[in-house]
């Protein structure tokens, strides 16, 4: 028999647009339903004219015909949201957009939106990754625990806050820029990881040359204008330092947690101790110490400690929090932050690899906020 227009509507109300992970039935993408005999053609509204992942659904759509009773042939042709309809979208899945004029944050709201992270019923765990200096890897940890964590079956989102030095988009391998629906960014996703950075946004030769009211309100934008779609963790890569970026993040998103990176150096264990300390004065949970670069592992097996030893150690013994993890020192994690293959992703079962998972289910069981401690840094 004949499909019917109302079992084809039905077999597209799983398929969902790849960016927005919302049916595409219900998100009203679906324009229009022909049956002729054995042949079906549908039309589908992407969210934009040129969207990246038109491949992608068109896909996902033909393989949903597929699996109707009765059908033989499928198409699929597009045709794109008007100004208006987009307009509706943004508004039902994001609410109004952010105000435009510069604010200064206070206990994470703005002019405009409330940032969603700051609000005590959010879901969200908001990971602030630190470092005292550059040079320790921090954003090669980022990138593989936010992996590490997607693996382990999370929504994870990234903020590469380092607005200076990033460098998270050529990790992660994303090769396009956000997509912009109405007033609302839908940032790119590889790995089960959704990402925004101000490398989407400058050539990578252009300078930032900002001061703090434009880093505020870029920051702001990052947390406000993005559709994150309330991930389980969402991880901020901070610029080394305590300087003006990683004392707003500690205003805008006070519930925050921090983590801070180091090496078996004790001169780099000496600067990275400031960057805990301010944990204690902007009152945010310090969790913990990762340390990176702890060994190479010759051929015959041998540990060669480059860098030194007990940085990581004696960081976190003197801020009272455990040390998390040690990262091996290994080609492949500076080969994969390279080619945008992080190691977690081409070596899952490498030392390098299981380190990040160990570190990522310590965060995610042992670490994980209870709600007496949450009751506990309210009262505090």
């Amino acid at each position: 028999m004949a499909p019917t227009p109302d079992a084809v509507t039905d077999a597209l109300r799983p398929v969902q647009d790849p960016e927005l992970h919302r049916s595409i039935v219900d998100l009203e993408m679906v324009r229009d339903v022909r049956v002729d005999g054995a042949e079906v053609a549908v039309t589908v509204a992407l969210t934009t004219p040129g969207n990246p992942l038109r491949g992608e659904l068109e896909q996902r759509v033909l393989d949903a015909l597929a699996a109707v009773d009765g059908v033989e042939r499928a198409t699929v042709d597009f045709t794109a949201m008007t100004d208006e309809e987009r307009a509706v979208l943004r508004q039902r899945l994001h609410g109004n957009p952010s105000a435009t004029a510069g604010s200064q944050p206070t206990h994470g709201h703005s002019e405009g939106r409330t940032i969603p992270f700051a609000d005590p019923s959010s879901k969200t765990r908001v990971l602030l990754v630190a470092s005292g200096k550059g040079g320790v890897g921090k954003s090669s940890v980022t990138t593989n625990l936010s992996i590490a964590l997607a693996q382990r079956g999370h929504s994870v989102a990234v903020v590469d806050a380092d607005v200076w030095g990033f460098s998270i988009p050529r990790m992660l391998g994303v090769d396009r820029p956000p997509t912009l629906i109405d007033q609302m960014i839908v940032p790119p996703e590889r790995y089960g990881v959704r990402l925004i950075s101000m490398g989407f946004f400058v050539e990578d030769d252009q300078p930032v040359i900002w001061r703090g009211p434009m880093l505020h309100k870029a920051l702001e934008q990052f947390l406000t204008d993005v559709f994150w779609d309330d991930p389980d963790y969402l991880l901020v890569d901070l610029p080394p330092g305590t300087g003006d970026v990683s004392i707003s993040l500690s205003q805008y998103l006070p519930r925050a947690e921090l983590y801070v990176v180091t090496t078996p150096q004790p001169a780099a264990q000496t600067v990275a101790q400031r960057a805990a300390f301010m944990a204690n004065k902007v009152r945010l949970d310090l969790k913990g110490v990762i340390e990176n670069m702890s060994w190479f592992t010759g051929d015959d097996g041998t540990r060669y400690e480059i860098f030194g030893s007990g940085g990581g150690k004696t960081l976190a013994d003197k801020v009272d929090v455990p040390l998390l993890g040690q990262i091996p020192l290994v080609p492949a994690l500076r080969e994969g932050g390279d080619s945008g293959v992080p190691i977690t992703v081409s070596e899952p079962d490498s030392e390098a690899a299981r380190a990040f998972a160990a570190i990522a289910e310590r965060v995610d069981t042992e670490l994980a906020p209870t709600r007496r401690r949450h009751r506990e840094l309210r009262i505090n």
